[in-house]
């Protein structure tokens, strides 16, 4: 789409509003803290980020079944089987890996909250707001426009991906 500029696709459409909210190893912090709460089952946890992050991040089943199996392998979780799901409970090796981890789980806890402040979720809402208004116009005029108007709207995304691409470097 942007060929030939510095500007990847991909890279907008997996923009930060997309990517996952942590670093490689960060997710077992942060299940095992909401399994020390209560215990809860995959599904659970799921809905929980996506809940803490209001709505801004939603971990894959890929992500999050893969780190409930390693925890229980490590010993830090138990899985009992109730009306046909695992539920995860923290073992007492799991909190002495918390407790021994703390400055990192404390890290983590703290980009969380960073990350998904209301104040940041609300500039990060207008900015998505603003972005798909730009598509559903993009896609009106995509009926009726002759190949000289196509191209003219076709430069200026070019354009504006260079200038984002610019500002995302700075």
């Amino acid at each position: 789409m942007f060929r030939g500029h510095a500007f990847r696709r991909e890279r907008f459409m997996k923009g930060p509003w997309r990517d996952s909210s942590f670093q490689k190893g960060d997710l077992k912090y942060v299940i095992l803290d909401l399994i020390k709460e209560k215990p809860r089952h995959g599904y659970e946890i799921i809905r929980e980020l996506e809940e803490m992050s209001h709505g801004l991040y939603t971990p894959s089943p890929g992500a999050v079944y893969p780190t409930l199996q390693m925890l229980e392998e490590m010993g830090y979780a138990t899985a009992v089987e109730r009306d046909g799901r695992k539920v995860y409970t923290i073992t007492g090796e799991g909190i002495n890996f918390l407790t021994e981890r703390k400055d990192s789980a404390d890290e983590v806890r703290s980009q969380m909250k960073s990350r998904w402040s209301f104040k940041n979720v609300g500039k990060m809402a207008s900015m998505m707001k603003e972005y798909h208004d730009l598509e559903n116009v993009v896609g009106r005029g995509l009926r009726t426009m002759d190949a000289d108007k196509m191209q003219r709207i076709r430069q200026v995304l070019i354009d504006t991906a260079g200038a984002i691409e610019a500002i995302l470097e700075e």
